[in-house]
Formats: structure tokens, C-alpha cells, sequence
């Protein structure tokens, strides 16, 4: 029997202790790099961007005046192309996952279309604005109105809703299907009352994230050709439009020329990460509640 020699262990003792700390203080580094990053670019935008927020500014419509212009109408386009992304990406999503997990037959198709459902998650985001500008705006002869943004976004956020549904399916015990099953459920009756409640929390959470990239992403609306000065406020989702991320792109492009419009982007970015906050903020408090529930 080999014992353990206490003078090596002595001896690799101050190297191993020498390793641990540097490790330590070099991802304490990293953290507080991060941590000052962020501090940062809040308290830069907050500065320039709160003086300028006031009703005038969330009420009044997009203006070559700094002075009075406002969001609405990018507020307005905001509201509606959720409207159409949420629904879509939840249906699709969530009915996509249910089929791959509880349907599909196991075999190398299932797979593959899983590892792809998956890889799709890493693609670029103006590769889906080529796709939606192809399909929708061109071919369907959409134009660049809420439904075709709205579909285009639904489609660039379905992967992660796919996976993040599949995994919380996944990881539903199998005891609680075969236990519906021996009372004589049906299988749709036990995806339905069974595997789905218990998987809600996770849904919930992919969903969240889908949401939350769908309302902050500009490139796949700009290669559609979404305007952003001028435009009247949509009341419908064939109608042209404009949203926060897209007006904050715009106005910061122009600071080089106005440079009030650097304030105005400030501002929009304030009420964006408001718009998120309060967005995740409803469904976590959601997604807890089936937590505590189930």
C-alpha cells in the first residue's frame, strides 16, 4: 500500500495555495472589469438620457426637431410587433418541442433535426432579416409592415423556445407519465395535465429570453427595410412601423450630424431597459408562481 508522503505534499503545498489565488484574483479582475463596464455605460446613458425623458417626449411623434420629437410611434411599433412574435414563437415553439420529446419517434431524424433546432440558435441575426425579407416582405409581398418584422423575429427567437421547452419536457420524471397512464390517461391527456404544468417553469423561462432578444434586436428590421423618421403610428399589423431598438440606431447614426439626437438615443435606451425590466420582471413573478405551485 502506497501512503502518502506528508514532505511532497508540504513541498507542492505553496505552489498549489500560489495557483488558487492568482486564479481567484485573475476572475475576480474579470467580474469587476465587467461590474465597471456596466456601471459605467448606466450611469452615461442615465445622464444624458433622463433630462430628456418627460410626456412630451413618450406622447409626442418621431420629429426632425430634437426638440420635439418623441417615441410614440416607435412605442406603438414596439407593442404591436410583440403582439405578433409572442403568440407565434409560443405556439410554434412549444407545440415543436412537444412533438420532438413526446411524439417523434427516437432514431437518427429525431436527432438530427434536434442538433439543428439547435445550431440554428448560433445563426446570425441578419441572416433571418435576408430570410424575412425573401419570404415575407418579397415573395408574400408584405412590405415592410408589422406582420413581416413580426414573423421574421418570431422566427430568429423559435430555437431558443424549442430548446429551452424541450429541456424542461426532458426533465419531467417519468414516473408522473406512467402513473397518468395507469389511471388510464391518454397520452394527450397526460402531456396536457401532467407534463405540462410541470415543465411550465422552464417554458417560461425560453420564452423570456426569446422575448427579451426579439425586443432588442435591430438588424434583421433594418435589412427589411424598417423606416424609422416620419412615419405614421400603426394601428394594425399591416400597417408600416418603427421600434424603440431601431429608432435608437437611427438617432445615434445621426448624433454625428444633430447632436441632440445622441440625448434622444439616451432616453430611448432608458425606456427600453424599462420596457425589459418591467417584461421580465411579470414573468418571473409567473414562472414562480407554477414554481410553487407544482
Amino acid at each position: 500500500m502506497k501512503y502518502v508522503d506528508a514532505k511532497q505534499v508540504h513541498k507542492k503545498m505553496g505552489s498549489r495555495l500560489l495557483a488558487n489565488n492568482l486564479a481567484k484574483a485573475l476572475f475576480f479582475m474579470a467580474t469587476l472589469f465587467g461590474l465597471v463596464v456596466l456601471v459605467v455605460l448606466i450611469y452615461r446613458v442615465l445622464s444624458d438620457g433622463l433630462p430628456w425623458i418627460n410626456m412630451d417626449f413618450l406622447t409626442n411623434r418621431l420629429s426632425t426637431d430634437p426638440e420635439r420629437a418623441g417615441i410614440w410611434g416607435a412605442i406603438m411599433g414596439t407593442f404591436w410587433l410583440m403582439l405578433v412574435v409572442a403568440p407565434v414563437t409560443m405556439i410554434l415553439g412549444i407545440g415543436t418541442a412537444i412533438y420532438l420529446e413526446e411524439y417523434a419517434a427516437k432514431g437518427r431524424i429525431s436527432s438530427f433535426i434536434k442538433t439543428n433546432i439547435s445550431n440554428l440558435a448560433g445563426v446570425p441575426s441578419v441572416v433571418f432579416g435576408i430570410l424575412g425579407l425573401t419570404v415575407f416582405a418579397r415573395t408574400l409581398g408584405l412590405g415592410s409592415v408589422v406582420l413581416a418584422g413580426g414573423l421574421t423575429m418570431a422566427l430568429l427567437v423559435l430555437p431558443v423556445v424549442v430548446v429551452a421547452s424541450q429541456e424542461a419536457i426532458r426533465a419531467v420524471p417519468q414516473f408522473l407519465r406512467e402513473a397518468s397512464y395507469g389511471m388510464g390517461a391518454t397520452k394527450w391527456q397526460t402531456i396536457k395535465n401532467v407534463v405540462l404544468p410541470a415543465a411550465i417553469p422552464g417554458i417560461l423561462t425560453g420564452v423570456i429570453l426569446a422575448l427579451s432578444r426579439a425586443i432588442g434586436e435591430t438588424a434583421p428590421l433594418v435589412v427589411i427595410g424598417i423606416p424609422a423618421l416620419l412615419i405614421p403610428v400603426p394601428d394594425t399589423i399591416f400597417d408600416k412601423f418603427t421600434i424603440l431598438p431601431v429608432q435608437i440606431y437611427y438617432w445615434t447614426v445621426d448624433s454625428a450630424l444633430v447632436a441632440e439626437y445622441a440625448n434622444l438615443a439616451a432616453a430611448t435606451i432608458v425606456i427600453l431597459l424599462l420596457v425589459l425590466f418591467v417584461m421580465n420582471s411579470i414573468a418571473i413573478l409567473i414562472r414562480n408562481k407554477f414554481q410553487k405551485r407544482y
